[in-house]
Protein backbone atom coordinates (compact mmCIF):
# COMPACT_ATOMS: atom_id res chain seq x y z
CA UNK A 1 0.00 0.00 0.00
CA UNK A 2 3.05 2.29 -0.21
CA UNK A 3 2.35 5.53 -1.99
CA UNK A 4 2.73 9.29 -1.78
CA UNK A 5 2.76 11.16 1.50
CA UNK A 6 0.80 14.11 0.14
CA UNK A 7 -2.89 14.79 -0.40
CA UNK A 8 -3.84 16.17 -3.81
CA UNK A 9 -5.74 19.43 -4.30
CA UNK A 10 -8.24 18.04 -6.77
CA UNK A 11 -11.51 19.26 -5.19
CA UNK A 12 -13.09 22.35 -6.82
CA UNK A 13 -15.85 24.63 -5.56
CA UNK A 14 -18.61 22.50 -7.11
CA UNK A 15 -17.08 19.35 -5.71
CA UNK A 16 -16.92 20.87 -2.22
CA UNK A 17 -20.49 22.17 -2.41
CA UNK A 18 -21.64 18.75 -3.59
CA UNK A 19 -19.73 17.12 -0.73
CA UNK A 20 -21.68 19.14 1.84
CA UNK A 21 -24.98 19.05 -0.03
CA UNK A 22 -24.63 15.33 -0.70
CA UNK A 23 -24.02 14.72 2.99
CA UNK A 24 -27.12 16.72 3.97
CA UNK A 25 -29.52 14.96 1.62
CA UNK A 26 -29.28 11.41 2.87
CA UNK A 27 -31.66 9.41 5.01
CA UNK A 28 -32.91 12.59 6.72
CA UNK A 29 -35.25 13.47 3.88
CA UNK A 30 -36.63 9.94 3.79
CA UNK A 31 -37.53 9.83 7.50
CA UNK A 32 -37.33 13.42 8.82
CA UNK A 33 -40.75 14.69 7.62
CA UNK A 34 -42.53 11.83 9.40
CA UNK A 35 -40.73 12.18 12.72
CA UNK A 36 -40.96 15.98 12.65
CA UNK A 37 -44.73 15.78 12.03
CA UNK A 38 -45.15 13.33 14.91
CA UNK A 39 -43.54 15.81 17.31
CA UNK A 40 -44.40 19.25 15.92
CA UNK A 41 -47.46 18.63 13.74
CA UNK A 42 -48.35 21.55 11.48
CA UNK A 43 -45.52 23.56 13.02
CA UNK A 44 -42.86 21.12 11.82
CA UNK A 45 -41.80 23.39 8.96
CA UNK A 46 -40.53 25.81 11.60
CA UNK A 47 -38.37 23.02 13.01
CA UNK A 48 -36.48 22.84 9.70
CA UNK A 49 -36.06 26.63 9.70
CA UNK A 50 -34.69 26.60 13.27
CA UNK A 51 -32.31 23.77 12.40
CA UNK A 52 -31.07 25.61 9.31
CA UNK A 53 -30.57 28.87 11.24
CA UNK A 54 -28.59 27.07 13.94
CA UNK A 55 -26.38 25.38 11.38
CA UNK A 56 -25.91 28.62 9.41
CA UNK A 57 -24.44 30.32 12.48
CA UNK A 58 -22.08 27.38 12.91
CA UNK A 59 -21.28 27.46 9.19
CA UNK A 60 -20.33 31.16 9.40
CA UNK A 61 -17.97 30.34 12.26
CA UNK A 62 -16.32 27.46 10.44
CA UNK A 63 -16.14 29.37 7.16
CA UNK A 64 -13.44 31.54 8.76
CA UNK A 65 -11.77 28.80 10.78
CA UNK A 66 -11.50 26.33 7.91
CA UNK A 67 -9.79 28.89 5.67
CA UNK A 68 -7.31 29.72 8.43
CA UNK A 69 -6.29 26.06 8.57
CA UNK A 70 -7.05 24.59 5.13
CA UNK A 71 -5.78 21.12 6.00
CA UNK A 72 -7.81 17.95 5.73
CA UNK A 73 -9.15 17.13 9.18
CA UNK A 74 -8.93 20.85 10.06
CA UNK A 75 -11.25 20.52 13.09
CA UNK A 76 -8.60 18.49 14.89
CA UNK A 77 -5.84 20.95 14.07
CA UNK A 78 -7.62 24.16 15.07
CA UNK A 79 -8.60 22.74 18.49
CA UNK A 80 -4.92 22.15 19.30
CA UNK A 81 -4.01 25.70 18.24
CA UNK A 82 -6.62 27.28 20.47
CA UNK A 83 -6.65 25.12 23.61
CA UNK A 84 -3.69 22.79 23.53
CA UNK A 85 -3.06 19.10 23.74
CA UNK A 86 -5.62 17.78 26.24
CA UNK A 87 -8.59 19.62 24.73
CA UNK A 88 -7.32 18.59 21.31
CA UNK A 89 -7.26 14.93 22.31
CA UNK A 90 -10.73 15.04 23.86
CA UNK A 91 -12.19 16.74 20.80
CA UNK A 92 -10.42 14.34 18.49
CA UNK A 93 -12.28 11.52 20.23
CA UNK A 94 -15.60 13.38 19.93
CA UNK A 95 -14.97 14.15 16.25
CA UNK A 96 -13.98 10.56 15.57
CA UNK A 97 -17.25 9.29 17.07
CA UNK A 98 -19.23 11.93 15.15
CA UNK A 99 -17.80 10.95 11.78
CA UNK A 100 -17.60 7.17 11.95
CA UNK A 101 -21.14 6.83 13.33
CA UNK A 102 -22.88 8.46 10.35
CA UNK A 103 -22.26 5.79 7.66
CA UNK A 104 -23.93 3.12 9.87
CA UNK A 105 -27.01 5.39 10.20
CA UNK A 106 -27.27 5.70 6.43
CA UNK A 107 -26.70 2.00 5.81
CA UNK A 108 -29.40 1.18 8.36
CA UNK A 109 -31.85 3.46 6.57
CA UNK A 110 -31.23 1.60 3.30
CA UNK A 111 -32.13 -1.70 4.93
CA UNK A 112 -35.19 -0.16 6.62
CA UNK A 113 -36.68 0.84 3.26
CA UNK A 114 -35.42 -2.34 1.56
CA UNK A 115 -37.29 -4.49 4.07
CA UNK A 116 -40.50 -3.63 2.21
CA UNK A 117 -39.35 -5.74 -0.74
CA UNK A 118 -36.68 -7.94 0.93
CA UNK A 119 -38.37 -9.08 4.17
CA UNK A 120 -36.22 -10.24 7.04
CA UNK A 121 -33.74 -7.35 7.21
CA UNK A 122 -35.51 -5.56 10.08
CA UNK A 123 -38.21 -6.39 12.58
CA UNK A 124 -41.37 -4.89 11.00
CA UNK A 125 -42.75 -3.91 14.41
CA UNK A 126 -39.69 -2.26 15.95
CA UNK A 127 -37.47 -1.31 13.00
CA UNK A 128 -34.53 -3.09 14.63
CA UNK A 129 -32.05 -4.99 12.47
CA UNK A 130 -32.35 -8.77 12.44
CA UNK A 131 -29.26 -11.00 12.56
CA UNK A 132 -29.35 -11.23 8.78
CA UNK A 133 -29.84 -7.48 8.53
CA UNK A 134 -26.82 -6.85 10.74
CA UNK A 135 -24.59 -9.01 8.53
CA UNK A 136 -25.88 -7.30 5.37
CA UNK A 137 -25.29 -3.90 6.99
CA UNK A 138 -21.66 -4.71 7.77
CA UNK A 139 -21.07 -5.92 4.21
CA UNK A 140 -22.79 -2.88 2.70
CA UNK A 141 -20.69 -0.58 4.88
CA UNK A 142 -17.59 -2.41 3.65
CA UNK A 143 -18.61 -1.73 0.04
CA UNK A 144 -19.06 2.00 0.75
CA UNK A 145 -15.64 2.19 2.40
CA UNK A 146 -14.01 0.18 -0.41
CA UNK A 147 -15.09 2.78 -3.01
CA UNK A 148 -13.15 5.39 -1.07
CA UNK A 149 -9.90 3.63 -1.89
CA UNK A 150 -10.13 5.44 -5.23
CA UNK A 151 -8.33 8.75 -5.80
CA UNK A 152 -10.03 11.87 -4.38
CA UNK A 153 -10.66 13.08 -7.95
CA UNK A 154 -12.78 9.99 -8.67
CA UNK A 155 -14.39 10.16 -5.22
CA UNK A 156 -15.53 13.75 -5.90
CA UNK A 157 -16.86 12.78 -9.34
CA UNK A 158 -18.87 9.88 -7.90
CA UNK A 159 -20.36 12.07 -5.18
CA UNK A 160 -21.13 14.88 -7.64
CA UNK A 161 -23.08 12.51 -9.89
CA UNK A 162 -24.97 11.06 -6.90
CA UNK A 163 -25.77 14.56 -5.60
CA UNK A 164 -27.57 15.53 -8.81
CA UNK A 165 -29.84 12.55 -8.32
CA UNK A 166 -30.24 13.30 -4.61
CA UNK A 167 -31.38 16.87 -5.32
CA UNK A 168 -33.69 16.13 -8.25
CA UNK A 169 -35.63 13.29 -6.59
CA UNK A 170 -36.70 15.23 -3.45
CA UNK A 171 -37.72 18.22 -5.58
CA UNK A 172 -39.81 16.00 -7.85
CA UNK A 173 -41.34 14.29 -4.79
CA UNK A 174 -42.62 17.64 -3.52
CA UNK A 175 -44.54 18.28 -6.73
CA UNK A 176 -45.80 14.71 -7.22
CA UNK A 177 -47.19 14.28 -3.70
CA UNK A 178 -49.07 17.59 -3.93
CA UNK A 179 -50.35 16.78 -7.42
CA UNK A 180 -51.76 13.40 -6.37
CA UNK A 181 -53.10 14.35 -2.95
CA UNK A 182 -53.78 17.95 -1.89
CA UNK A 183 -55.38 18.51 1.51
CA UNK A 184 -54.51 22.09 2.57
CA UNK A 185 -56.84 21.72 5.55
CA UNK A 186 -54.15 19.53 7.12
CA UNK A 187 -52.03 22.66 7.60
CA UNK A 188 -54.32 23.83 10.42
CA UNK A 189 -55.39 20.44 11.82
CA UNK A 190 -54.80 20.08 15.60
CA UNK A 191 -52.64 23.21 15.56
CA UNK A 192 -53.72 24.21 19.04
CA UNK A 193 -53.12 20.80 20.64
CA UNK A 194 -49.51 20.39 19.51
CA UNK A 195 -47.01 21.37 22.25
CA UNK A 196 -44.77 24.25 21.16
CA UNK A 197 -41.78 22.45 22.70
CA UNK A 198 -42.16 19.82 19.98
CA UNK A 199 -40.94 22.37 17.42
CA UNK A 200 -37.60 22.46 19.21
CA UNK A 201 -37.22 18.82 20.26
CA UNK A 202 -37.90 17.76 16.68
CA UNK A 203 -34.79 19.69 15.62
CA UNK A 204 -32.64 17.37 17.71
CA UNK A 205 -34.48 14.04 17.58
CA UNK A 206 -36.39 13.88 14.28
CA UNK A 207 -33.31 13.82 12.07
CA UNK A 208 -33.41 17.56 11.29
CA UNK A 209 -30.12 18.68 12.78
CA UNK A 210 -28.67 15.33 11.73
CA UNK A 211 -29.50 16.19 8.13
CA UNK A 212 -28.07 19.72 8.16
CA UNK A 213 -24.82 18.89 9.93
CA UNK A 214 -23.41 17.42 6.74
CA UNK A 215 -22.37 21.01 5.86
CA UNK A 216 -18.94 20.44 7.37
CA UNK A 217 -17.84 17.90 4.77
CA UNK A 218 -16.30 20.78 2.81
CA UNK A 219 -14.20 21.61 5.88
CA UNK A 220 -12.88 18.06 6.15
CA UNK A 221 -11.70 18.30 2.52
CA UNK A 222 -10.24 21.81 2.89
CA UNK A 223 -6.72 20.52 2.37
CA UNK A 224 -7.64 19.14 -1.01
CA UNK A 225 -8.74 22.37 -2.72
CA UNK A 226 -6.57 25.15 -4.14
CA UNK A 227 -8.64 28.19 -3.21
CA UNK A 228 -10.15 27.54 0.25
CA UNK A 229 -10.71 31.27 0.92
CA UNK A 230 -13.21 31.46 -1.95
CA UNK A 231 -14.48 27.90 -2.19
CA UNK A 232 -15.14 26.91 1.44
CA UNK A 233 -17.59 29.74 2.36
CA UNK A 234 -19.55 29.20 -0.87
CA UNK A 235 -19.77 25.45 -0.24
CA UNK A 236 -20.78 25.81 3.43
CA UNK A 237 -23.39 28.53 3.17
CA UNK A 238 -24.74 27.51 -0.22
CA UNK A 239 -25.31 23.91 0.77
CA UNK A 240 -27.22 24.86 3.94
CA UNK A 241 -29.57 27.25 2.12
CA UNK A 242 -30.29 24.80 -0.72
CA UNK A 243 -30.96 21.97 1.74
CA UNK A 244 -33.26 24.13 3.89
CA UNK A 245 -35.46 25.02 0.93
CA UNK A 246 -35.69 21.36 -0.13
CA UNK A 247 -36.52 20.11 3.36
CA UNK A 248 -39.19 22.74 4.03
CA UNK A 249 -40.84 21.86 0.73
CA UNK A 250 -40.76 18.16 1.62
CA UNK A 251 -42.28 18.78 5.04
CA UNK A 252 -45.14 20.81 3.62
CA UNK A 253 -45.87 18.30 0.85
CA UNK A 254 -45.80 15.44 3.38
CA UNK A 255 -48.40 17.17 5.57
CA UNK A 256 -50.64 18.18 2.66
CA UNK A 257 -50.53 14.73 1.02
CA UNK A 258 -51.73 12.86 4.13
CA UNK A 259 -55.33 11.74 4.28
CA UNK A 260 -57.23 13.73 6.93
CA UNK A 261 -58.24 10.43 8.49
CA UNK A 262 -54.56 9.63 9.15
CA UNK A 263 -54.35 12.49 11.63
CA UNK A 264 -57.88 12.31 13.05
CA UNK A 265 -56.54 11.36 16.50
CA UNK A 266 -53.85 14.06 16.50
CA UNK A 267 -50.34 14.34 15.08
CA UNK A 268 -48.73 12.33 17.86
CA UNK A 269 -51.01 9.44 16.85
CA UNK A 270 -50.33 9.74 13.11
CA UNK A 271 -50.61 6.27 11.63
CA UNK A 272 -50.61 4.83 8.12
CA UNK A 273 -49.53 1.62 6.43
CA UNK A 274 -45.81 1.30 5.67
CA UNK A 275 -44.53 3.95 8.13
CA UNK A 276 -41.00 2.50 8.10
CA UNK A 277 -40.82 3.74 4.49
CA UNK A 278 -43.01 6.82 4.91
CA UNK A 279 -42.65 8.75 1.66
CA UNK A 280 -42.88 5.66 -0.55
CA UNK A 281 -45.87 4.46 1.49
CA UNK A 282 -47.68 7.76 0.95
CA UNK A 283 -46.89 7.65 -2.76
CA UNK A 284 -48.55 4.22 -2.92
CA UNK A 285 -51.51 5.41 -0.83
CA UNK A 286 -52.24 8.35 -3.15
CA UNK A 287 -51.91 6.26 -6.30
CA UNK A 288 -48.44 7.30 -7.48
CA UNK A 289 -47.19 3.72 -7.63
CA UNK A 290 -44.60 4.50 -10.29
CA UNK A 291 -43.05 7.18 -8.11
CA UNK A 292 -42.96 4.83 -5.14
CA UNK A 293 -40.60 2.65 -7.20
CA UNK A 294 -38.33 5.67 -7.78
CA UNK A 295 -38.40 6.45 -4.06
CA UNK A 296 -37.36 2.92 -3.17
CA UNK A 297 -34.43 3.32 -5.57
CA UNK A 298 -33.58 6.68 -4.02
CA UNK A 299 -33.72 5.08 -0.58
CA UNK A 300 -30.58 3.28 -1.73
CA UNK A 301 -28.85 6.11 -3.62
CA UNK A 302 -29.34 9.02 -1.18
CA UNK A 303 -28.30 7.30 2.08
CA UNK A 304 -25.40 5.47 0.45
CA UNK A 305 -24.26 8.72 -1.15
CA UNK A 306 -24.15 10.35 2.29
CA UNK A 307 -22.45 7.30 3.80
CA UNK A 308 -19.93 7.47 0.96
CA UNK A 309 -18.93 11.10 1.57
CA UNK A 310 -18.72 10.60 5.36
CA UNK A 311 -16.51 7.59 4.74
CA UNK A 312 -14.40 9.96 2.62
CA UNK A 313 -14.06 12.55 5.41
CA UNK A 314 -13.64 10.22 8.39
CA UNK A 315 -10.12 9.00 7.43
CA UNK A 316 -9.07 12.66 7.08
CA UNK A 317 -10.06 13.23 10.71
CA UNK A 318 -8.16 10.10 11.72
CA UNK A 319 -5.17 11.22 9.65
CA UNK A 320 -5.19 14.64 11.35
CA UNK A 321 -5.28 12.87 14.73
CA UNK A 322 -2.12 10.99 13.75
CA UNK A 323 -0.44 14.21 12.63
CA UNK A 324 -1.16 15.84 16.01
CA UNK A 325 -0.01 12.83 18.04
CA UNK A 326 -3.54 11.78 19.07
CA UNK A 327 -3.35 8.47 17.21
CA UNK A 328 -0.59 6.11 16.02
CA UNK A 329 1.51 7.48 13.16
CA UNK A 330 0.43 4.56 10.98
CA UNK A 331 -2.94 6.23 10.36
CA UNK A 332 -1.32 8.91 8.17
CA UNK A 333 -0.20 6.36 5.58
CA UNK A 334 -1.53 6.91 2.06
CA UNK A 335 -1.98 4.39 -0.72
CA UNK A 336 -0.66 4.81 -4.27
CA UNK A 337 -3.40 7.27 -5.24
CA UNK A 338 -3.01 9.39 -2.11
CA UNK A 339 -5.86 8.01 0.02
CA UNK A 340 -5.42 7.47 3.82
CA UNK A 341 -6.12 3.73 3.67
CA UNK A 342 -5.48 2.93 7.35
CA UNK A 343 -8.13 5.46 8.32
CA UNK A 344 -10.58 3.82 5.93
CA UNK A 345 -10.08 0.43 7.56
CA UNK A 346 -10.57 1.97 11.02
CA UNK A 347 -13.73 3.69 9.75
CA UNK A 348 -15.19 0.37 8.65
CA UNK A 349 -14.29 -1.55 11.83
CA UNK A 350 -15.59 1.06 14.28
CA UNK A 351 -18.60 1.82 12.10
CA UNK A 352 -19.56 -1.86 12.08
CA UNK A 353 -19.47 -1.89 15.90
CA UNK A 354 -22.21 0.78 15.99
CA UNK A 355 -24.74 -1.64 14.52
CA UNK A 356 -24.79 -3.66 17.75
CA UNK A 357 -25.73 -1.11 20.49
CA UNK A 358 -27.80 1.01 18.05
CA UNK A 359 -29.49 -1.46 15.67
CA UNK A 360 -32.05 0.91 14.07
CA UNK A 361 -32.23 4.30 12.38
CA UNK A 362 -34.33 5.72 15.19
CA UNK A 363 -31.85 4.61 17.87
CA UNK A 364 -28.83 5.96 16.00
CA UNK A 365 -29.99 9.33 14.74
CA UNK A 366 -30.49 11.16 18.06
CA UNK A 367 -27.17 9.95 19.45
CA UNK A 368 -25.30 10.87 16.29
CA UNK A 369 -26.94 14.30 16.23
CA UNK A 370 -25.81 15.04 19.77
CA UNK A 371 -22.27 13.79 19.18
CA UNK A 372 -21.92 15.87 16.04
CA UNK A 373 -23.34 19.05 17.57
CA UNK A 374 -20.97 18.70 20.53
CA UNK A 375 -18.06 18.30 18.13
CA UNK A 376 -18.99 21.64 16.51
CA UNK A 377 -19.77 23.49 19.75
CA UNK A 378 -16.10 24.31 20.31
CA UNK A 379 -15.94 26.22 17.01
CA UNK A 380 -17.20 29.57 18.43
CA UNK A 381 -14.75 29.22 21.33
CA UNK A 382 -11.84 28.67 18.96
CA UNK A 383 -12.80 31.52 16.65
CA UNK A 384 -13.11 34.14 19.40
CA UNK A 385 -9.89 33.03 21.07
CA UNK A 386 -7.85 33.04 17.87
CA UNK A 387 -9.17 36.49 16.92
CA UNK A 388 -7.49 37.68 20.10
CA UNK A 389 -4.31 35.57 20.14
CA UNK A 390 -3.56 35.37 16.39
CA UNK A 391 -4.90 38.68 15.06
CA UNK A 392 -2.45 38.74 12.15
CA UNK A 393 -2.90 35.14 11.01
CA UNK A 394 -4.04 34.96 7.37
CA UNK A 395 -7.84 34.86 7.11
CA UNK A 396 -8.97 34.47 3.48
CA UNK A 397 -12.55 34.74 4.78
CA UNK A 398 -13.14 37.06 7.75
CA UNK A 399 -16.50 36.93 9.51
CA UNK A 400 -18.24 40.19 10.35
CA UNK A 401 -19.94 40.55 13.73
CA UNK A 402 -17.78 37.70 15.00
CA UNK A 403 -18.66 38.10 18.69
CA UNK A 404 -22.44 38.08 18.24
CA UNK A 405 -22.36 35.27 15.68
CA UNK A 406 -20.10 33.12 17.87
CA UNK A 407 -22.21 33.63 20.99
CA UNK A 408 -25.41 32.72 19.15
CA UNK A 409 -23.75 29.66 17.58
CA UNK A 410 -22.56 28.45 20.99
CA UNK A 411 -25.99 28.94 22.58
CA UNK A 412 -27.67 27.10 19.69
CA UNK A 413 -25.25 24.19 20.08
CA UNK A 414 -26.08 23.81 23.76
CA UNK A 415 -29.80 24.15 23.10
CA UNK A 416 -29.68 21.30 20.61
CA UNK A 417 -27.85 19.10 23.11
CA UNK A 418 -30.56 19.94 25.66
CA UNK A 419 -33.37 19.23 23.18
CA UNK A 420 -31.98 15.77 22.53
CA UNK A 421 -32.97 14.63 26.02
CA UNK A 422 -31.26 13.34 29.13
CA UNK A 423 -30.93 9.69 28.12
CA UNK A 424 -28.86 10.53 25.06
CA UNK A 425 -26.86 13.17 26.95
CA UNK A 426 -26.05 10.61 29.63
CA UNK A 427 -24.74 8.05 27.15
CA UNK A 428 -22.64 10.52 25.17
CA UNK A 429 -21.07 12.27 28.12
CA UNK A 430 -20.30 8.89 29.66
CA UNK A 431 -18.32 8.00 26.53
CA UNK A 432 -16.41 11.27 26.78
CA UNK A 433 -15.73 10.70 30.49
CA UNK A 434 -14.54 7.16 29.76
CA UNK A 435 -12.02 8.43 27.23
CA UNK A 436 -10.71 11.09 29.64
CA UNK A 437 -10.27 8.54 32.43
CA UNK A 438 -8.43 6.11 30.15
CA UNK A 439 -6.17 8.87 28.85
CA UNK A 440 -5.35 10.10 32.37
CA UNK A 441 -4.49 6.56 33.44
CA UNK A 442 -2.21 6.18 30.40
CA UNK A 443 -0.63 9.58 31.17
CA UNK A 444 0.07 8.50 34.77
CA UNK A 445 1.56 5.17 33.66
CA UNK A 446 3.92 7.01 31.30
CA UNK A 447 4.91 9.23 34.26
CA UNK A 448 4.87 12.34 32.14
CA UNK A 449 5.22 15.73 33.87
CA UNK A 450 1.89 17.27 34.82
CA UNK A 451 2.89 20.40 32.93
CA UNK A 452 2.60 18.42 29.68
CA UNK A 453 -1.01 17.38 30.33
CA UNK A 454 -2.53 20.69 29.26
CA UNK A 455 -4.99 20.82 32.15
CA UNK A 456 -4.65 24.62 32.43
CA UNK A 457 -6.36 24.97 29.05
CA UNK A 458 -8.85 22.13 29.61
CA UNK A 459 -10.32 22.64 33.10
CA UNK A 460 -13.32 24.59 31.74
CA UNK A 461 -14.58 21.36 30.17
CA UNK A 462 -15.37 19.95 33.62
CA UNK A 463 -18.05 22.56 34.54
CA UNK A 464 -19.23 22.55 30.91
CA UNK A 465 -19.90 18.83 30.70
CA UNK A 466 -21.22 18.52 34.26
CA UNK A 467 -23.46 21.56 33.79
CA UNK A 468 -24.95 20.24 30.55
CA UNK A 469 -25.54 16.89 32.23
CA UNK A 470 -27.30 18.46 35.24
CA UNK A 471 -29.45 20.86 33.19
CA UNK A 472 -30.64 17.93 31.08
CA UNK A 473 -31.28 15.81 34.18
CA UNK A 474 -33.19 18.55 36.01
CA UNK A 475 -35.13 19.42 32.85
CA UNK A 476 -38.53 18.23 31.60
CA UNK A 477 -39.61 14.63 32.00
CA UNK A 478 -41.54 12.56 29.50
CA UNK A 479 -39.73 12.09 26.20
CA UNK A 480 -36.86 14.33 27.36
CA UNK A 481 -36.12 12.00 30.27
CA UNK A 482 -35.44 14.59 32.99
CA UNK A 483 -36.86 14.74 36.50
CA UNK A 484 -39.02 17.82 35.77
CA UNK A 485 -37.45 20.25 38.24
CA UNK A 486 -38.08 23.05 35.75
CA UNK A 487 -39.94 23.48 32.47
CA UNK A 488 -38.75 23.28 28.90
CA UNK A 489 -38.37 26.99 28.19
CA UNK A 490 -36.97 27.70 31.67
CA UNK A 491 -34.18 25.26 30.80
CA UNK A 492 -33.50 27.15 27.58
CA UNK A 493 -33.11 30.46 29.46
CA UNK A 494 -30.83 28.79 32.01
CA UNK A 495 -28.72 27.55 29.11
CA UNK A 496 -28.35 31.07 27.71
CA UNK A 497 -26.76 32.26 30.97
CA UNK A 498 -24.80 29.03 31.36
CA UNK A 499 -23.43 29.30 27.81
CA UNK A 500 -22.20 32.85 28.37
CA UNK A 501 -20.41 31.84 31.60
CA UNK A 502 -18.78 28.77 30.02
CA UNK A 503 -17.74 30.78 26.96
CA UNK A 504 -16.02 33.30 29.24
CA UNK A 505 -14.22 30.50 31.12
CA UNK A 506 -13.17 28.84 27.87
CA UNK A 507 -11.69 32.05 26.48
CA UNK A 508 -9.91 32.65 29.77
CA UNK A 509 -8.25 29.23 29.53
CA UNK A 510 -7.05 29.37 25.93
CA UNK A 511 -3.41 29.17 24.94
CA UNK A 512 -1.18 32.22 24.90
CA UNK A 513 -0.41 33.96 21.63
CA UNK A 514 3.08 32.47 21.57
CA UNK A 515 1.88 28.90 22.19
CA UNK A 516 -0.94 29.22 19.66
CA UNK A 517 1.48 30.54 17.03
CA UNK A 518 3.86 27.64 17.61
CA UNK A 519 1.13 25.08 16.99
CA UNK A 520 -0.19 27.06 14.01
CA UNK A 521 3.30 27.02 12.47
CA UNK A 522 3.50 23.28 13.03
CA UNK A 523 0.17 22.77 11.26
CA UNK A 524 1.22 25.04 8.41
CA UNK A 525 4.33 22.92 8.00
CA UNK A 526 2.16 19.79 7.91
CA UNK A 527 0.06 21.36 5.17
CA UNK A 528 3.03 22.43 3.07
CA UNK A 529 4.61 19.00 3.33
CA UNK A 530 1.37 17.05 3.00
CA UNK A 531 -0.20 18.44 -0.17
CA UNK A 532 0.61 17.64 -3.73
CA UNK A 533 -0.69 19.85 -6.52
CA UNK A 534 -0.87 18.37 -9.94
CA UNK A 535 1.06 20.36 -12.51
CA UNK A 536 1.50 19.91 -16.19
CA UNK A 537 -0.06 22.28 -18.67
CA UNK A 538 -0.58 24.96 -16.02
CA UNK A 539 -4.15 23.96 -15.18
CA UNK A 540 -5.15 21.99 -12.09
CA UNK A 541 -7.37 18.95 -12.08
CA UNK A 542 -10.20 20.89 -10.41
CA UNK A 543 -10.42 23.39 -13.26
CA UNK A 544 -10.45 20.54 -15.77
CA UNK A 545 -13.35 18.84 -14.00
CA UNK A 546 -15.40 21.73 -12.61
Amino acid sequence: MAGPTKLRRDAGVIGLLYASLGAMIGSGWLFGPLHAALQAGVWSGFSWVIGAIAVLFLAFVFAELSTMFPNSGALVHMTHVSHGDLVGKIWTWILFLAFVSVPPVEVTSVLTYANNYIPGLINPNTGILTHVGTIVSILLLAAVVALNFLAIRIVVLINSAATWWKVVIPLATIGILMAYSFHPENMTAHAGSTPISGIFTAVATAGIIFSFLGFQQAIALAGETRHPGRYIPIALIGSVIISMLIYIGLQLSFIIALKPSDIAAGWEHLQFSGMFGPLAAIAVAVGAFWWAVILYIDAIVSPLGTAFIYATASPRIIMAAGEMGNAPKQVIKLNKVGVPWVGLIVTWIVGAIFFFPFPSWQKLVSAVSLITVLSYSIGPVILLHLRRTLPNHPRPFKLRGVTIVSIIAFIFSNWIIYWTGYETVKILFSLVALYVVIYLIWFAIKRKPLSQLGWQQAWWLLPYFIGMWLISWFGPGGDMGGIGLFGFFTGMWILVIFSLVILWFALLCGQSSQAAQQVADQIKDLGSRGIETKHGDGHGVEEAIF
